[in-house]
């Protein structure tokens, strides 16, 4: 990364300096947003495109919710499709299906406002700024602006693509700022100190990896918590717990995904998560080959508000203490083995998740994290979902061909005594 960080540093340094060289070259600073993008989209060279751009972006960023709605509509309706352009474009295919007739169909077929989301990309920071402006147009909840949403999202799957990602190991000698990011995009187990944090960091048999890209190097995408293991755990207290007694990682048997975390809202839609279990898997099985089996202790965060929509007696029964282990995990059973979903997938977002990896669901452990989130979210059940490096491509195939939810003996033998 730091190879990558120098880059990025040196390119930004010049940005900024043409940002604030020979402005008057460029003519006028439009402090008015409309006229503002029209200096973005008719600026021909290279560095007044930057100018204007990061001028613009500027603007969009200290517009307030309500400015900022009005703003983006105006833009949907001076730079949409040009519906009758794009007609007479593909008729003119129709008719002759040359290179350059296909040339002017696809430019024909894309917003304008495209175009002017690449120019803000090119600014200093100006990727991880239209993360963030993504991520404030999605919590604007305005439907009329969902184009604009998954425009970006288009966008960023190419900008995003997983070879240009970097996999980098986080331990407790990175620097401190981004510990203090990983403690804040922790969203399954929370991190309530440094202390705690040391626990999940330091020891040798704990490992963290996390997702970067290029040109927003001080930022973690996505990370990845794992625990080396002699054997399976069947309660997260035993993976997150301080004060324990550390393993020598040669003497580890299981790797454990425990804990992963999506760091940017503005990238939901892009799937990370994938590529890095698989790539962490393959990494620790080469430089640990006594390694066997690489597994998650997964949450099940879905299961209450199921079980409370689908039968509210059981779900009064759970928060009341009252309702024996049977009765609950058959219930479980069913919630990750059937679906309810007109899709036919999962009914767990987690499962959905590991499943469509190519997982398969090889153990329930009841009373595994017994935090007020985890009691709240699924009375306590965590789930231990098996890679199976060998067939874990077969599997992700099939599970999309079949939606056919794979489960170990152990699952299959429960399901027949409950």
């Amino acid at each position: 990364m730091n190879f990558f960080q120098n880059i990025i540093s040196t390119l930004m340094k010049r940005s900024v300096k043409s940002k604030y060289s020979g402005l008057e070259d460029f003519g006028v600073l439009q402090k008015d947003i409309s006229k503002a993008v029209k200096s973005v989209m008719s600026a021909n060279g290279e560095v007044s495109s930057l100018v204007y751009a990061e001028h613009l972006l500027e603007l969009i960023e200290n517009k307030n919710d309500g400015e900022l709605i009005t703003f983006l509509k105006e833009l949907k309706n001076n730079y949409d499709i040009d519906t009758r352009a794009l007609i007479d474009e593909v008729k003119n295919y129709s008719i002759e299906k040359s290179d350059e007739n296909l040339k002017k169909v696809t430019l024909a077929s894309e917003p304008g406002w495209h175009e002017i989301f690449r120019r803000l990309n090119a600014t200093p920071n100006g990727t991880y700024r239209l993360v963030k402006l993504r991520e404030r147009i999605k919590n604007l909840k305005d439907k009329s602006l969902d184009s604009f949403e998954t425009s970006l999202l288009k966008l960023f799957k190419y900008w995003f693509n997983p070879s240009f990602l970097v996999l980098e190991k986080i331990d407790w000698s990175t620097p401190a700022s981004i510990l203090e990011k990983i403690i804040a995009y922790e969203a399954v187990h929370a991190i309530n100190s440094w202390d705690d944090l040391r626990a999940r960091l330091a020891p040798s048999d704990r490992k963290c990896f996390a997702f970067f890209h290029p040109l927003i190097p001080d930022e973690p995408l996505i990370f990845v918590e794992v625990a080396l293991c002699k054997k399976v755990p069947e309660s997260i207290n035993e993976i997150i717990k301080i004060e324990r007694n550390v393993i020598n990682p040669e003497h580890a048997d299981t790797a454990v995904f425990y804990s992963i975390s999506n760091c940017q809202n503005g990238l939901a839609g892009i799937s990370f998560g994938n590529f890095l279990i698989k790539k962490v898997a393959h990494d620790l099985k080469t430089s640990l080959p006594n390694l066997k089996s690489f597994v998650t202790l997964s949450p099940v965060p879905g299961l209450m508000r199921w079980i409370e929509k689908n039968d509210p007696d059981l779900h009064e029964k759970c928060i009341n203490g009252q309702v024996n282990n049977e009765t609950f995990l058959k219930k479980a059973l069913f919630y990750l083995t059937k679906s309810n979903r007109q899709d036919g997938l999962p009914n767990d977002p987690v499962s959905r998740f590991h499943l469509g990896n190519g997982a398969i669901l090889e153990k329930i452990n009841l009373n595994a994290d017994n935090s007020k989130k985890g009691v709240s979210e699924s009375l306590g059940l965590m789930v231990n979902y098996l890679y199976d490096l060998d067939i874990v491509e077969k599997n992700h195939e099939l599970f999309f061909k079949t939606k056919e939810v794979k489960v170990s003996h152990e699952i299959k033998s429960l399901n027949k005594t409950l």
